[in-house]
């Protein structure tokens, strides 16, 4: 993270750099055309009255242009010596610079450029810095140039002293005079841009330490808590379930630590919850086996003589092994629904018929509690697309729980109606004991009773609503569970219809 922080630093730093640089440098180099193009103009009109120079279209928008306007043409003035008058009166044809010859002069601001005014030939008449008179730079391309006419320029000299040079024609009435050739050191453009890249990777140090104390903190505040979230993440894969990672912030990494807390939280009580069951499946086993055992060996002690007492205590073995049997059928429908493996058998089921067939099965047990029994069908109800098997399984364990815990003289009813979202809605209702507050979030998981004593008088193991709950969901259903303590309890399943 820090290295591509850095890297998108450089590049934007350098493409900024080179960019604004080659602007600057190619604004002084223009600014300096256009100030030796408005030096060449005063020199020429200050020598030659009605003279013109044929000079490059300079772009009077430019900054540039507009500070030289305000600048040099206010500031430049031009003085000579030993210029000596034309004589008499001079026609166009033969007007020449020969006048110029021993001439010579500066400009008035004392700017470090070099004039140097050709004939028609291309031979210097006056050099500024007194050092190339006389001699014929007519070969020079800018001369050639602007011997023919045209404006010349600008060409920079290479080597230690880089200059910028140009040549302009002088022109009267259309007739070509002469040609000003002007000079300038470049080392003050030089000298500034040296110092603009010097603050420019000055600039780009600055910013690649920041970036990179930026990056490195960010990296760090990133990984930090990664790093804890990968030693509590191995931890776990030991068998170290209580980890928690600390939650600071609510980005991203917050929510992934939340969420890591919440897996271990639902891994401790998954844990939990098998030790649990393990207990309670081992419980629920040992006390039939004891049962039997201890009948068994008061069998062969003698007590299989007595025919009596031989057939309570073989009545007896066979209700505990029947007990054990349908343990174990509880526990196998379980674990299928865990594993969906239930291979259920879906098709339309009118749920109203069946549970009215269902209550006409238990109508005995009902009486023998001193139980009503009531189904009430809602009329239109739609078909279900269930498993008429498991759907009967579902209502026997119900209407067995609401049975047991009912008081005598009670009832207990039946209803089933069209649900919201295309469901189908069964209801049962006892006015029964009632399940405590504190113990209803609890109704439904494996092996819990709300009151072991009555439950375990009943027969009952605690998983008849947990299986009724694995079978409604393998349906694709919900089962809730309301109660009020000392009124009933009602317990309502929905599964899909079979409308389309």
């Amino acid at each position: 993270l820090t290295f591509s922080h850095l890297a998108v630093i450089v590049v934007a730093m350098v493409l900024s750099g080179l960019l604004l640089l080659s602007l600057l440098e190619g604004y002084f180099l223009s600014a300096m055309e256009d100030s030796l193009v408005v030096q060449a103009r005063i020199t020429a009109q200050a020598l030659i009255p009605g003279a013109r120079v044929e000079e490059s279209p300079i772009d009077a928008s430019a900054a540039a242009y507009n500070t030289l306007q305000q600048q040099t043409f206010s500031n430049l003035s031009l003085q000579t010596q030993n210029l000596a008058a034309p004589p008499g009166e001079i026609q166009l044809g033969e007007l020449d610079l020969s006048n110029l010859a021993d001439a010579t002069f500066q400009l008035s601001s004392q700017l470090d450029t070099r004039i140097r005014i050709l004939d028609a030939l291309g031979l210097v008449l006056v050099d500024s810095k007194q050092g190339s008179q006389g001699e014929d730079l007519s070969g020079e391309p800018l001369v050639a140039q602007a011997l023919a006419g045209q404006y010349a320029g600008p060409s920079t000299s290479s080597g230690e002293a880089q200059e910028m040079h140009i040549a302009v024609p002088v022109l009267v009435e259309g007739k070509l005079l002469g040609v000003v050739h002007l000079s300038q050191s470049l080392r003050d453009v030089t000298a500034v841009m040296r110092d603009l890249r010097m603050r420019w990777l000055l600039a780009t140090a600055i910013a690649l330490g920041l970036s990179g104390v930026v990056g490195l903190l960010l990296s760090g505040a990133i990984s930090r808590p990664l790093r804890r979230l990968t030693a509590a993440a191995g931890a776990v894969a030991e068998g170290e379930l209580d980890q928690q990672v600390p939650v600071r912030t609510q980005d991203e990494l917050g929510q992934l630590s939340r969420t890591f807390n919440e897996m271990t939280a639902r891994l401790r009580a998954a844990r939990q919850m098998q030790i649990d069951f393990v207990a309670n499946v081992s419980h629920e086993l040992r006390t039939p086996l004891t049962a039997i055992k201890g009948l068994v060996e008061t069998l062969r002690d003698g007590a299989v003589d007595d025919t009596e007492v031989r057939d309570r205590f073989l009545e007896t073995v066979e209700d505990e092994t029947d007990r054990l049997i349908r343990l174990v059928s509880d526990l196998l429908i379980l674990s299928r629904a865990d594993s969906d493996a239930l291979n259920l058998q879906r098709k339309p089921v009118d749920l109203g018929s069946l549970a009215e067939a269902t209550t006409a099965r238990l109508a005995s047990l009902a009486l023998e509690h001193d139980i009503t029994l009531r189904v009430n069908v809602r009329p239109d109800v739609p078909l279900a697309l269930a498993d008429s098997d498991r759907m009967e399984q579902v209502l026997v364990n119900l209407l067995d729980n609401a049975v047991k815990f009912s008081q005598p003289g009670g009832s207990v009813t039946v209803g089933v109606g069209a649900g919201p979202d295309r469901m189908v809605q069964v209801q049962v209702r006892d006015e029964g004991i009632g399940i405590p507050a504190e113990a209803l979030p609890r109704i439904g998981e494996r092996f819990y009773r709300a009151d072991r004593a009555r439950s375990r008088a009943a027969g009952g193991s605690g998983l008849g609503l947990a299986i009724a709950r694995a079978l409604v969901e393998a349906h694709e259903g919900s089962l809730n569970v309301e109660s009020v303590e000392g009124q009933g309890t009602v317990v309502a399943f929905a599964v899909p219809s079979a409308r389309s």
